[in-house]
């Protein structure tokens, strides 16, 4: 009897559900604080269009996937697959440099009867415990195994952005799709970014937030260091991508973090020159192309294309199929 035989005659009801949001990190939603490194007050500044892009830069994004696959009682099972990738442009060519990916099971094993346990112990994959608090609670314990998932997915793109800063050549860069703050070595590298595209934490209130909100098309904030949740110090300042008069004021805003340096206010309008074009080709039909970079979403396809098929979402009817005795 193979493992998934186990489960079931160990009473477990096999499952097919896709979480909502169960595709990307959730966001921030807090209120942090910060300190200007640069200029006296928050101020606009022009970006350098005419900055070279450097000849070889990499791009690192992860991906995750997670859904239900059994319940125990009404205790959920999940089973989730992340993954990360960086891909090095030298000239026009996007290649992969390095990936990596995990399988697991995610359940409150405490929760689970012994032989179901016994059983997905068996199945090849790691179970990770997400904790047996508020298991009794379907809601809770898929909130928990999120978590999980995204804890999982911050470690392996950690891992990866720290294995391939050892390897950057002279003059390389390393563009992040997230934040620095998360490890030690990435945010004092020199010649690494981080490139945030929501915005839950808010580092400004007054006149300050308002001048950070609508800054211009092809205009940078004064850079400041963030306060909050940051484990390890960065730099960082907003970017606008594209106009966002007519459509929101967070439309194609990014914020950038970069070593916590006396040198980094000096390049930051020549980084924010050559972070701006990578806007094109434009990222359609993704509805966050006005804030993702068009190499990192090119790492998000290539990642998304060796994805396990049957953790992504299904656009078939959910209907039972009509019995062909009943006709119901």
């Amino acid at each position: 009897m193979d493992w998934k035989d186990a489960i079931l005659a160990a009473g477990a009801v096999p499952a097919s559900h896709v979480p909502e949001e169960s595709t990307g990190r959730g966001d921030l939603t807090e209120v942090a604080g910060a300190e200007l490194v640069e200029d006296t007050e928050l101020s606009i500044h022009p970006v350098d269009r005419a900055a070279t892009t450097p000849a070889t830069v990499s791009f690192l994004d992860g991906i995750q996937r997670w859904k239900v696959v059994y319940y125990d009682g009404v205790v959920p099972i999940v089973r989730a697959y992340v993954a990360a990738g960086v891909r090095r442009r030298t000239g026009r060519q996007l290649r992969t440099a390095a990936q990596a990916s995990r399988q697991i099971h995610i359940a409150p094993l405490a929760a689970l009867r012994p032989a179901v346990r016994e059983a997905l112990e068996s199945s090849g994959l790691e179970p990770v415990d997400s904790g047996e608090d508020g298991a009794a609670q379907p809601g809770r314990a898929l909130d928990a195994a999120r978590r999980v998932v995204e804890n999982e997915r911050v470690q392996i793109e950690k891992d990866l952005g720290e294995r391939h800063a050892a390897s950057l050549g002279t003059g390389e860069w390393l563009i992040l799709d997230g934040v620095l703050s998360e490890s030690a070595i990435l945010a004092r590298h020199p010649r690494i970014l981080g490139v945030i595209k929501s915005h839950g934490a808010q580092y400004f209130v007054g006149d300050e937030l308002t001048r950070a909100l609508t800054l211009p098309d092809g205009h940078r904030t004064s850079v400041f260091r963030p306060r909050g949740r940051a484990r390890h110090e960065v730099f960082s300042w907003y970017l606008r991508m594209w106009p966002w008069e007519g459509n929101d004021i967070l439309f194609g805003l990014l914020r950038i973090e970069a070593r916590p340096d006396a040198a980094t206010p000096a390049i930051a309008s020549a980084v924010s020159g050559w972070l701006a074009r990578e806007r094109a080709p434009v990222s359609t039909p993704d509805p966050r192309w006005d804030r993702l970079l068009y190499p990192v979403h090119d790492v998000e396809m290539y990642l998304r294309a060796r994805a396990p098929r049957d953790l992504v979402a299904s656009g078939a009817s959910r209907l039972p199929v009509p019995s062909a005795r009943t006709g119901t």
